[in-house]
């Protein structure tokens, strides 16, 4: 497979396209056919991800998978995101990604992606069907909660420190926003 070195011009990007990037460390994603690309995640980034990936594997139930970034979830031709976190059905993975919505999304935050994650991907998510989706600060320890409620997303959670989200959804889990940046 060749490298990309230049972008098409007039048309949005694609799946197609996206095979073509280096692998060179930095996350590249599509929305809407515009590409993003993220640096490395710092290590305060990684060590909520470990944390929260612990958490949920250990309540996880049979027939659903907890995986980390980088993992494809392909929401459409255009539109190829890698969460942070994500729970999904061992049924709807095929040997390349996750054709489909999870039933959880989470993404971790950081100077460089706050806005995506707030605004973007989550609109996103939301129009893909993705049940639930989930933001964490590891440098303000916080976490917000949306469950999808008739077609929109609903924050159900905003919890900081200490404090702790009680999960329903995809199953339940007890998540406090300090004890995952602690490590």
């Amino acid at each position: 497979m060749e490298d990309v070195t230049t972008l098409p011009w007039s048309r949005a990007l694609t799946r197609a396209d996206l095979d073509r990037m280096p692998d060179d460390g930095h996350r590249y994603e599509l929305v809407d056919g515009a590409l993003v690309v993220t640096p490395a995640p710092s290590p305060r980034h990684q060590t909520v991800v470990v944390q929260l990936t612990r958490l949920l594997l250990d309540q996880c139930p049979a027939g659903l998978t907890v995986l980390v970034a980088p993992l494809d979830v392909v929401l459409s031709d255009d539109t190829v995101l890698q969460p942070d976190v994500l729970v999904a059905r061992r049924a709807d993975f095929t040997a390349r990604d996750l054709p489909v919505a999870p039933l959880l999304a989470v993404e971790v935050m950081s100077p460089s992606t706050r806005r995506i994650d707030l605004w973007l991907k989550r609109s996103r998510y939301e129009a893909a069907g993705c049940p639930s989706y989930w933001v964490v600060d590891p440098d303000k320890p916080s976490l917000i909660a949306w469950q999808l409620q008739e077609g929109a997303y609903v924050e159900v959670a905003h919890v900081t420190g200490t404090q702790e989200y009680d999960a329903a959804q995809p199953y339940p889990v007890t998540v406090s926003p300090a004890a995952l940046a602690e490590g």
